[in-house]
């Protein structure tokens, strides 16, 4: 059990990672203050609700789906994009589901993702060094001096940008945007035009006659309203604790803290030190939470973290997003899934095939190979049927723009091709395409660890 006394701010007194260096500290705390008096974003129960839903998923009985944009952007903010982005993952659960059949809980990387972690504190082009670009909250991307330096009041323009996208995606959601009589208006132009439009439109016919059937039935979107909306949530890495802080406020029915920037947050793999401050903020807070384990994960300090966030043990509490490299996931995950299985700990698995398997192309060009991430997500579901647990999610960098940033796939998108529609702004994502291609392979593992599942209870019947 976790004791220790926790206030919104005890982490301010713990060490602290990946944090920018305001010259005017003054400033950043005014701005701070003047957050804390804004509206929320998310609700407390809307918090609950994905975790009673993530706890189902640590039972074996769901899949949760998280995917968006690497790092926000004020200058590429608009409506069209976040509603690609949002159609690109109605499409993947629409396959997963009718594949697997499993409900997939949806949560977007979406109206908070601003700010990044970096692997240096600064970035040198020639014989120029400048502070690292760590998110439109915190600093531009343009390579000057000034753009490059900490500037408080970036904090309410992401507040403002994240209020407007909860605004239209809660739109898109409940408005009958997401109506599953839509499914063949959802594919995207230049989807339509890929390999994988045909595996899509046969699975839009099938949910057609499948509806058709149920309408004949008496069973219509008027009646029942699963059929014609989603519950679909927010999720950023928790990294400007500042921020998290000043948008951090007591529930009213439990007396509880709650963090209203997001309904989910996660800890990198950079700051997840038990004694650090961004673990001592999370562990405070309702929120259902995420921990993202790299290669260098321990076993033994990977159940001091769960403790640590989750000292109740509550299904759908903590996510664990294992992110390693498709070379060293196989070396690596075994034992952690082992040890979590033998101490008895509820946890969500979730697989980020991303992170792990970056590289710069010959034409300098930084990119993901989408067989590597193919390859670790077929490990990361290997290694759940040998040891008899439950893959319950994946996590994506992904758009629903047309972008040219992971090499491969269906399209097969070459080195030569990364420079014509290379448009993100620190890590490269998939595009439409590939996104779909993806589920199409998860929903296939799905059922075999379904299959698998049936023939070991069987077994055991016997």
């Amino acid at each position: 059990m976790n004791a220790r006394k926790w206030s919104p701010d005890s982490w301010r007194t713990k060490p602290i990672l990946q944090v920018p260096e305001y010259p005017d500290a003054a400033a950043l705390a005014a701005v701070e203050d003047k957050l804390s008096k804004y509206p929320p974003l998310v609700f407390a129960g809307e918090a609950r609700n994905l975790k009673a839903a993530l706890g189902r998923v640590s039972q074996g009985q769901g899949f949760l789906l998280q995917g968006g944009d690497c790092a926000e952007s004020f200058a590429e903010f608009s409506a069209n994009n976040i509603r690609d982005t949002f159609r690109v993952l109605l499409q993947m659960a629409v396959v997963l589901t009718f594949g697997a059949a499993l409900p997939v809980v949806k949560v977007g990387r979406l109206a908070g993702q601003f700010a990044k972690p970096r692997s240096s504190n600064t970035e040198k082009r020639g014989d120029v060094e400048l502070p690292s670009y760590r998110g439109d909250i915190i600093n531009g991307m343009e390579f000057t001096p000034e753009a490059r330096v900490p500037d408080p009041t970036r904090l309410l323009q992401a507040y403002s940008q994240a209020a407007a996208s909860l605004n239209l995606v809660r739109a898109f959601a409940q408005g009958g945007y997401a109506d599953l009589h839509s499914v063949h208006r959802w594919n995207l132009g230049f989807v339509a035009k890929s390999p994988e439009a045909e595996r899509w439109q046969d699975v839009a016919n099938r949910i057609t006659e499948c509806l058709d059937f149920m309408q004949a039935c008496g069973i219509t979107p008027e009646r029942s309203n699963e059929m014609r909306t989603v519950d679909f949530y927010t999720s950023h890495e928790a990294l400007l604790l500042g921020y998290e802080q000043a948008m951090t406020r007591i529930d009213s029915t439990s007396g509880e803290w709650v963090d209203t920037s997001a309904h989910m947050l996660w800890i990198g793999d950079r700051t997840r030190q038990p004694d650090g401050a961004h673990v001592e903020f999370l562990r405070g807070v309702l929120n259902p939470l995420g921990l993202k384990c790299g290669p260098t994960t321990d076993p033994d300090e990977l159940i001091r973290l769960i403790d640590l966030l989750n000292p109740h043990n509550e299904p759908g509490r903590l996510t664990l997003i294992v992110r390693m490299g498709h070379d060293k996931l196989g070396k690596h995950l075994p034992a952690l899934l082992r040890k979590v299985r033998s101490e008895g700990r509820n946890v969500v698995w979730s697989s980020d095939p991303m992170h792990g398997n970056t590289l710069t192309s010959a034409s300098g060009y930084k990119t993901r190979p989408f067989d590597r991430v193919l390859s670790e997500v077929r490990q990361f579901f290997e290694a759940h049927l040998a040891e008899g647990t439950h893959a319950g999610g994946i996590h994506l960098e992904l758009t629903g723009q047309n972008v040219t940033e992971c090499m491969g796939g269906a399209q097969a998108i070459g080195d030569d091709d990364l420079s014509s529609r290379y448009h993100t702004h620190c890590d490269p994502r998939l595009n439409a395409s590939q996104s779909l291609e993806l589920a199409f392979l998860i929903a296939e593992m799905l059922k075999l660890e379904r299959n698998n599942r049936t023939l070991r209870h069987a077994a055991e019947a016997d």
